[in-house]
């Protein structure tokens, strides 16, 4: 197979920093919304931390990032996309000051990271919305959150000029529409919450995500700032005009939020909506010009599975974000479709609608892997399903770049195993390092290269010529 990735595609690994971190009363941090979701979103939060929560400890970044980007250095990553805890730096997320041990922890990690060659990409909300935010203005519905995301935004732009050039706004911001409280901090239930006030909240978020674009660019012309955006294709469940239609109202759905950030405005279609579903737009009129003079530099996207839109059947079908599952595709232990070809498609399809470069920060498996002792003292963790994942996976990044798409790079979910967003799980592990610590909070944390490290390895340090081994 020959390989078309370009001499300087970022070769990478993700993580988000309430999955990783841990130390969540440490440091001067304040709570996030994500310490009070021990279910993930999948459960009602609850009024305090409580000992089930295991993003409390997570991974343990927070004191083993030392020995994590050592190992990152030696799989041969060239970026690692990371978030900043925004109750890090502002613990309640209002004050008008920020918290400097918040900061000299990440000036610390960012430093490292240049200092072992890994470019850092820094997602700037990434599901951690303060928790005073959320419960003292409902997060996103209340727009007064603009102000306070654009002093963070500053403040932390400021403070690592010119050793992060690389940001993205709000992690799969997408995704408020299924789960409001984990992408918008808004703490109504959504039961209980109305369309109208859903979009004020994700039209708040939009305007938000333009004015860091503003900072970014004003602080350092070097900077890039990417939306970033669930990218999981809806295909037709059947040949009827209907299922196609269906389809293509999924798509919008979804599309709405890279239209604004890439094209500046509301597309047309969004009207129609509004008035079907009885929202007054009347939140975007102040807000036009902002929108249109700061655009993004380019999209960031996760991909994880597709799923299939019907007309007259909606089941879900374990599926995150709703659809119908495919007859023609096999399925993870967690009921995602495994459609790697998908990737190829969705990424021509982000290409062709707006001519920008794609950033690839989300792809990964979630899987049980089993940890094996030998008699030696050795550990061993078999995962060739982590490896055939993400082999056909790349092996469709390599598809799409033959087609002409513009593609920035790829970081593979996750570096380490991390805590679940979904499912709060840690069986439900994702790295190419073993974090040995188990469902019920047991483990030594101590770390353990997967067969995946060693491949992924060998395909950084051969630029994807390896990928047909």
């Amino acid at each position: 197979m020959k390989s078309f990735f370009p001499d300087d595609f970022l070769w990478g690994a993700a993580a988000a920093a309430n999955q990783y971190e841990g130390a969540y009363a440490e440091g001067g941090k304040g709570l996030c919304i994500q310490d009070v979701m021990p279910g993930g979103s999948r459960r009602p939060p609850t009024d305090a931390p409580t000992s089930d929560n295991l993003k409390l400890a997570a991974s343990d970044f927070y004191h083993r990032w030392e020995e994590d980007i050592a190992l990152m250095a030696e799989c041969g990553l060239k970026t690692f996309r990371t978030s900043i805890a925004w109750s890090r730096i502002f613990p309640r997320g209002d004050e008008t000051e920020p918290n400097e041990e918040g900061l000299v922890f990440y000036d610390r990690v960012f430093a490292k990271l240049r200092e072992s060659g890994i470019e850092p990409v820094v997602t700037l909300s990434h599901y951690e919305t303060p928790l005073h935010l959320a419960r003292r203005y409902d997060g996103w519905a209340d727009p007064r959150l603009i102000s306070f995301f654009e002093r963070y935004a500053r403040t932390v732009m400021e403070r690592y000029k010119g050793i992060v050039r690389c940001w993205l706004t709000f992690n799969e911001i997408n995704n408020i529409l299924n789960a409001p409280l984990t992408a918008g901090g808004i703490w109504t239930p959504a039961e209980r919450l109305s369309k109208q006030t859903l979009f004020e909240a994700i039209h708040n978020e939009l305007v938000a995500s333009a004015l860091a674009t503003k900072a970014a660019h004003e602080i350092d012309p070097d900077n890039k700032v990417g939306c970033m955006v669930i990218a999981s294709p809806f295909y037709p469940l059947t040949p009827a005009p209907e299922d196609a239609l269906a389809a293509l109202d999924a798509e919008r759905a979804n599309l709405l939020f890279s239209d604004v950030h890439v094209r500046g405005e509301y597309p047309a279609y969004a009207a129609r909506y509004f008035e079907e579903n009885g929202i007054d737009p009347h939140f975007i009129r102040n807000d036009q010009e902002t929108l249109k003079k700061y655009p993004v530099d380019f999209i960031g996207l996760s991909y994880y599975f597709s799923s299939c839109a019907s007309a007259s059947e909606k089941t879900g079908d374990g599926l995150p974000h709703g659809g119908s599952g495919n007859p023609f595709l096999e399925k993870s232990q967690w009921g995602w479709t495994i459609d790697p070809k998908g990737l190829r498609y969705v990424l021509n399809t982000l290409y062709d609608r707006y001519r920008m470069p794609l950033f690839i920060v989300e792809n990964g498996l979630g899987a049980r892997d089993r940890l094996i002792r030998g008699d030696d003292g050795s550990c061993i963790i078999e995962d060739d399903y982590r490896i055939a994942f993400l082999r056909d996976h790349l092996i469709q990044v390599n598809e799409a770049l033959h087609d002409g798409v513009g593609i920035m790079g790829y970081t593979m979910w996750s570096f380490a195993d991390i805590v679940s967003a979904s499912t709060a799980q840690f069986s439900k592990r994702y790295g190419l390092v073993y974090v040995d610590r188990n469902d019920d909070g047991s483990g030594s944390l101590a770390r353990f290269r997967k067969k995946s490290f060693y491949w992924y390895k060998d395909i950084i340090a051969s630029n994807g010529e390896n990928l047909d081994r």
